[in-house]
């Protein structure tokens, strides 16, 4: 189950990567950066993610006790 989940990480990650090499693609990132407001765009989406990986880890904890009550 964690190799599927970092297998899938690392293939969006490279997915990323990859789009970032289109030069005309980074125009809005520019705009972001001479405004100095890259930095709350990154926070932003670094407290999604968090929340998200918080919420997958959850789920999975409850899901481990309800298999757990089944097996029981």
């Amino acid at each position: 189950m964690q190799h599927k989940i970092l297998l899938t990480l690392l293939s969006l990650c490279s997915s990323m990567l990859l789009a970032a090499q289109n030069p005309n693609a980074v125009e809005m990132a520019d705009a972001f950066r001479a405004d100095g407001k890259i930095y709350v765009v990154l926070a932003v989406a670094l407290i999604v993610f968090a929340g998200m990986i918080v919420f997958l880890f959850a789920i999975e904890r409850r899901l481990r006790q309800v298999e757990k009550d089944i097996n029981t």
